[in-house]
């Protein structure tokens, strides 16, 4: 293998820093560990998740386009990011660890495979590109977090294996009735899912073509809720910051796509006052997988100490992903969020609901491209320079 490329703003692997020998808790996706007598678990942690990059020599996106995304594809990558730890989380456990050089579950390979760099890939980034073109954006064109969100939506309806209900939640607002109907649109036309017939039960559930089995007899498709938000307008506003890292805190967490100004960064949790992410500026030869559907997987594992920011750097415009397996699993994700939002000392960044307000119009059908989408003409309003800066819901 070709060595990786250095980019822009890629951080030399000479200079990473070392993880910090604190007392401030580690907060890594809902797990909570002591960086002075269990850093070598949370390395473990870091580096068990996927780690998507640029990549370069991979079949022309479209047939003629690009063959690397490297420089505009860093905020597709990190929609990979979040999206493959939700797949992680549903075929596999938040618990499952990466050991190097080991043979892995037949569920981990059949994830890689939905994000190899080719166009029959679920989620690839032929797969992304292309759909992106509907929301406006061409291809070889940088992305902000909504847009990723949007498309990460429509790509998952063909995903047959894993069967999810992803869910995007504009305007700063969490529908519950609206995600219930999503994950159990069957209620309304079956009745009580205690009605259902067992068999039925275990079709309707996706877990059918490898994937796990159910331990409970509630149906509910698993859901990832992705809500994109801004929390300033050139800076992020201190009185969301508690807020953000409680977010790390809840068990359902995937992280926080966002970063930089046209630079994008996949937060995976916090220590201190800084974020941990895994950072996708560093371009690598594209992965071919083996005759047997085994694919070579070193290179999807971030194997040097993770990467550290000030949140007070954070661009404010971000999306923060969640996963919920079962029904029981997004109402105690309700009553978290509630709690949170009773406390007084941090501004909560979106509102939970039970009911969708008669004045809101349903995120199914908000088109997003140019003409159509006020949202869009926000974005375009508010556009940095070089028009690649990405406003979302004020």
């Amino acid at each position: 293998m070709d060595a990786a490329t250095l980019t822009y703003d890629t951080l030399r692997f000479a200079e990473f820093e070392e993880f910090p020998q604190t007392k401030e808790p580690v907060w890594i996706l809902g797990q909570e560990s002591s960086a002075l007598t269990e850093k070598d678990d949370i390395l473990c942690d870091i580096t068990s998740r996927l780690w998507f990059t640029y990549r370069k020599n991979f079949p022309p996106i479209g047939g003629t386009g690009p063959t690397s995304d490297t420089g505009w594809g860093c905020m597709l990558r990190c929609g990979q990011m979040i999206l493959g730890e939700a797949l992680v989380f549903r075929h596999l456990g938040r618990d499952w660890r990466w050991v190097k050089g080991k043979r892995q579950r037949e569920e981990y390979y059949s994830i890689l495979n939905a994000f190899i760099d080719k166009k029959d890939s679920y989620y690839s980034i032929h797969q992304i590109a292309q759909m992106g073109v509907g929301e406006g954006k061409s291809i070889g064109q940088w992305y902000g977090p909504n847009t990723v969100a949007q498309v990460l939506k429509k790509l998952s309806v063909f995903d047959s294996w894993s069967r999810l209900a992803v869910h995007v939640a504009m305007d700063n607002t969490v529908v519950i009735e609206e995600i219930k109907r999503l994950c159990m649109p069957w209620l309304d036309y079956a009745g009580a899912a205690a009605f259902l017939d067992p068999d039925l039960e275990r079709e309707l559930n996706g877990f059918t073509e490898g994937a796990c089995a159910p331990e409970q007899a509630v149906v509910w498709k698993p859901l990832v809720l992705l809500i994109p938000l801004r929390l300033g307008l050139s800076e992020i506003n201190e009185a969301y910051i508690e807020t953000l890292k409680k977010c790390f805190m809840l068990p359902q967490s995937l992280g926080v796509i966002g970063g930089k100004p046209n630079s994008a960064h996949y937060f995976i949790g916090y220590v201190g006052e800084e974020l941990i992410y895994l950072d996708p500026h560093t371009t690598q030869p594209s992965v071919e997988p083996c005759d047997d559907g085994l694919v070579p997987d070193d290179s999807y594992h971030c194997e040097h100490p993770p990467c550290r920011m000030h949140i007070r750097e954070l661009d404010p415009s971000i999306a923060v992903g969640f996963f919920c397996s079962t029904e029981e699993d997004f109402d105690d994700w309700c009553l978290r969020i509630r709690k949170m939002s009773e406390r007084r000392e941090a501004l909560p960044m979106f509102e939970l609901v039970d009911r969708q307000p008669s004045h809101f119009m349903s995120s199914d059908v908000l088109n997003l491209t140019p003409d159509f989408s006020d949202s869009d003409r926000l974005e375009r309003f508010f556009d940095s320079e070089d028009e690649e800066f990405e406003i979302l819901s004020l």
